[in-house]
Order: structure tokens, then C-alpha cells, then sequence
């Protein structure tokens, strides 16, 4: 069975509804998580009004506080159920190919995300990174809706 899960996170509500399932999950099969979230990189054009700002130190402080907030939605909840954990933070352009890479890296069986629930064009356009972590990924990956 699986004995260490990946749960990322971008902490929206259907992801911290994941993290909730995927620690639940993981304390009754007797498994570990690592949270993971993906910081955006620096970019001159900021990815949302929330996180706009002036400098790359300022832009990185923003993003930091934002993931720290995230990650500690998964910290909590496997705390609470008593679930070993470990957080992973990282700043990538392509968030999917680092939840794979540190699902790699950490020895994980299991990858346990959220849908993000993009329909119609926005999905065409945008894409998703859970469907870019299911086309890509060679671990197995229960996604969380």
C-alpha cells in the first residue's frame, strides 16, 4: 500500500478541502505527507493583484508569506492527526513539473491533489496543472474533486 503521500497545495478552499482528505487518508493506512507548494518566479508582470509589487526582494517576501500560510494548512491537519510531515517549497514556472520532481525526489508512492475545476474555454487556454501532474507523472495520482 502507500506509505508516503505529496499533497500539493496553491490554498484555494478545494485544496485545503484536499489537504483535509489527503491526511485523513494517509493516518488511516499509516503513511507520511510532504506538502508541497510552488512559488511563482519573479516576473516583471505580477500573476495577481495580491502579489504585486515593486521589487524582486518585495515580490519574494510577498510569495514567501503566501506559501508559509499554505503549507501551514498541511502542518496543522497532520499534526492534528498525528501524521508524520515535511513541507517542500520551491519557486518554478511550471508547478507540475516540480510536484513530479519532488514526488521523485522524496520518495513518494502516492500524489494527492485537487482538481482546480477550470471548464470551457479557461481550461482549453489555461490548462491545469493536475491535468498536466496526470498526463506526465509515472506515480500514481488520486485527485481529490
Amino acid at each position: 500500500m502507500f506509505k508516503h503521500l505529496l499533497i500539493p497545495t496553491d490554498g484555494s478552499e478545494l485544496s485545503e478541502a484536499a489537504i483535509q482528505a489527503g491526511v485523513e487518508f494517509a493516518r488511516n493506512i499509516n503513511a507520511k505527507v510532504t506538502g508541497f507548494h510552488a512559488m511563482p518566479k519573479f516576473h516583471l508582470i505580477a500573476y495577481g493583484p495580491e502579489i504585486i509589487s515593486d521589487t524582486r526582494e518585495q515580490f519574494a517576501q510577498d510569495c514567501k508569506a503566501h506559501a508559509d500560510r499554505f503549507l501551514a494548512v498541511i502542518v496543522r491537519a497532520a499534526k492534528a492527526a498525528d501524521v508524520p510531515c515535511e513541507i517542500v517549497l520551491q519557486s518554478t514556472d511550471h508547478p507540475y513539473e516540480a510536484i513530479i520532481a519532488t514526488a521523485k525526489e522524496k520518495g513518494c508512492d502516492l500524489i494527492m491533489m485537487a482538481s482546480h475545476g477550470r471548464r470551457g474555454i479557461e481550461a482549453f487556454l489555461l490548462g491545469s496543472e493536475t491535468q498536466k501532474v496526470l498526463s506526465h507523472s509515472k506515480i500514481p495520482v488520486l485527485v481529490f474533486r
